[in-house]
């Protein structure tokens, strides 16, 4: 067995990308889905002039802490990711309209994500990781764009980028320079480090 029974992990995430991440590392852990108002706290960070990274990592806490409080004795792995073009932060799309306008905006440019990650347990941070990947989206036609909306659906309002890249989302990309997993939402190596330091995972 490479976990041990104790403590038992809690993933603070509905995302489907950050549980498959998980489960494909053979992570035994319950699954909840918080409920904090991100768009207030981005629009604050901005105010406060905090960076992306910082605003990430203050949301990735706020989701963990919020399940924590009903998990205790468990170690709360929270996360969260802002997509960087520029000067502007962008979110998931509401609609396919906006998330064709948003990749017209990403076209042809380079985009960092800023990727948070947390571990809560009883209330108290006992871990964090910040990863920021950089990607780059070739300049693709029109065509391609109207194809790829087509062929994803609705599958492309679940990420800030409107893309899988575990999926047909590799076809926006001219380059990309940083880890897979923190891409998808999860810096997984660093977490992974951090469970077989605190035991929860065998060394």
């Amino acid at each position: 067995m490479l976990q041990r029974d104790s403590p038992g992990l809690v993933l603070a995430s509905g995302s489907a990308a950050r549980r498959a991440l998980l489960q494909a590392a053979g992570l035994r852990f319950e699954t909840r889905t918080p409920s904090v108002d991100e768009a207030a706290v981005k629009t604050a960070a901005r105010l406060e002039g905090t960076g992306a990274e910082q605003a990430a990592l203050m949301l990735a806490e706020l989701k963990a802490a919020q399940v924590a409080c009903n998990e205790p004795g468990a170690l709360v792995i929270g996360a969260d990711q802002i997509l960087v073009c520029g000067r502007t932060w962008f979110d998931k799309p509401a609609d396919i309209e906006a998330a064709q306008a948003q990749l017209e905006a990403l076209r042809g440019d380079t985009h960092r994500l800023a990727t948070a990650a947390v571990c809560v347990l009883d209330g108290r941070c006992v871990w964090h990781h910040v990863a920021s990947p950089h990607l780059t989206m070739r300049a693709f036609s029109d065509t391609f764009l109207t194809a790829y909306l087509d062929a994803e659906g609705d599958r492309v309002l679940g990420s800030v980028g409107c893309y899988r890249l575990e999926g047909l989302g590799v076809h926006l990309f001219e380059q990309v320079d940083g880890n897979h997993a923190a891409i998808l939402g999860l810096p997984l190596l660093p977490l992974l480090r951090f469970l077989r330091q605190y035991a929860v995972l065998v060394e």
